[in-house]
């Protein structure tokens, strides 16, 4: 009897999960395990043989300078945006959830732009930045105006501002969830007591809402790490490189320069580093959760 039990189980767990856990092995694990495999070969992605070479890539990896200059202008695009992103998230989660007239409106109208695929999202507003505002620059000023992106500043203002344009609307439903997840009668409770709005959201609503701060941070941080698609449409590392973010240095030194090994070699150092980021943001956000 147990024993068909557990069969019963077993078939269950396999016709609902089963399908999907194997697109998981077949999309993830099987090309990281093999791209962990390739990071010892000198493979060029074209010839038979992948002569092995042990540690030397990841040597060569650490030693490539050019890959920890893309890194570093990620960690600084990557601090900025993750900022600006939860900043503006939080203030339009604040405003559609505050009871004005078409809330629901606004809440449809700020997600759409998540809904734009990255490489779409570049080229529309790399006409906007070379066309679009140096036609105004010029009519406003008479004079010739430089695009936003032929200056290496100006372009990575470009790529923070548009990826602020883009998850601010999801990470703002987060927000939302966790606002209307906020029981209204400790908020209350509290101005009763004699706080301020103000204060009342500082030290009552934000305390309860650190699960949804902690999402949020976590995903917002590891999209901007591994952006590739709006960095590819939208400068394609120019002017001169300087805008070259790590997962399109990567992807450069795999498929541009036939370096799989090397490339891999980066690419596991990257995840390495954002897993490890994304796991200790993690770890500090639950760690100090406030139950209702």
């Amino acid at each position: 009897m147990k024993h068909n039990k557990f069969s019963y189980k077993l078939g269950q767990f396999l016709m609902f999960a089963g399908p999907a856990g194997i697109l998981f092995c077949a999309v993830v694990i099987i090309p990281f395990f093999y791209g962990l495999y390739l990071t010892f070969t000198s493979w060029d992605g074209v010839s038979k043989t992948k002569p092995f070479v042990g540690f030397d890539n990841y040597k060569a990896a650490f030693a490539d300078t050019a890959y920890w200059q893309a890194l570093g202008r990620t960690v600084v695009y990557s601090v900025i945006a993750v900022i600006l992103v939860n900043i503006v998230a939080f203030l339009l989660a604040y405003l559609v959830t505050s009871g004005i007239k078409g809330q629901n409106f606004f809440r449809a109208g700020f997600f759409i732009p998540n809904l734009i695929g990255g490489i779409v999202l570049g080229y529309v507003w790399k006409f906007v930045f070379n066309r679009a505002f140096v036609a105004i620059g010029e009519a406003m000023t008479g004079q010739t105006t430089p695009s936003l992106l032929s200056t290496p500043n100006g372009a990575m203002f470009c790529l923070i501002l548009v990826s602020v344009w883009q998850y601010a609307g999801y990470m703002m439903l987060i927000y939302v969830a966790g606002f209307m997840s906020v029981d209204q009668s400790l908020k209350e409770a509290a101005m009763i007591d004699g706080c301020s709005p103000s204060k009342a959201m500082w030290n009552v609503t934000i305390p309860l809402m650190r699960s949804s701060f902690v999402q949020c941070l976590f995903l917002s941080t590891t999209r901007c790490f591994m952006v590739y698609d709006l960095n590819l449409s939208l400068t394609k590392g120019e002017p001169f490189n300087s805008s070259v973010m790590a997962a399109m240095h990567v992807y450069n030194q795999a498929f541009v320069y036939k370096n799989y090994g090397i490339g891999q070699s980066e690419a596991l150092v990257l995840f390495v580093i954002c897993a490890v980021i994304g796991v200790l943001q993690v770890y500090i956000g639950k760690k100090g959760e406030v139950e209702a």
